[in-house]
């Protein structure tokens, strides 16, 4: 992990008071828990998804985005995912950024202002300069995806 800092500014808005800043829970983890910035409690029903403010916002430098991802404990324990994870807040955007939740559990699930709903992690963005060929050089997996690896994938439409 590359551990200098990429400069980021943050605004806090007036219902982040209290909350703590995007914060690495440990030393070596990649992303930074975000919380949840709502009054009481929100409560996602089985199949429901819900848009939760974190109370703030960001200035990203050109060439970062900021990548917003589901926490792997609330997926497994609860059935909580971000349905477009990961999301990409570009370097332009300035607005606060929320976090699309979705309930894929059996039960009810209740956000409570604090609660850790998801992780932010800032990565670098590259640009493509295209360049029109006529044939792909050749690999040993070819076109093989969807699963192809190890196994025949489901997808296939080969008949070996």
């Amino acid at each position: 992990m590359d551990d200098r800092p990429v400069k980021v500014e943050i605004q806090r808005l007036p219902h982040s008071q209290g909350l703590p800043l995007p914060t690495a829970a440990t030393p070596g983890a990649a992303g930074l828990d975000l919380c949840a910035a709502i009054e009481g409690e929100t409560v996602l029903k089985p199949g429901e998804r819900n848009c939760i403010p974190t109370g703030f916002a960001i200035a990203l430098p050109f060439g970062v985005e900021a990548q917003i991802r589901p926490r792997s404990g609330l997926a497994l324990k609860h059935g909580i995912t971000l349905p477009n994870a990961p999301g990409t807040i570009d370097s332009d955007y300035r607005g606060e950024i929320r976090i699309i939740m979705q309930n894929t559990g059996d039960e009810p699930f209740v956000i409570r202002r604090g609660d850790r709903i998801a992780q932010m992690v800032i990565a670098p963005v590259l640009r493509p300069s295209w360049v029109s060929v006529d044939s792909l050089e050749e690999t040993k997996r070819g076109e093989g995806g969807f699963g192809h690896t190890g196994q025949d994938s489901p997808l296939s439409t080969s008949t070996k």
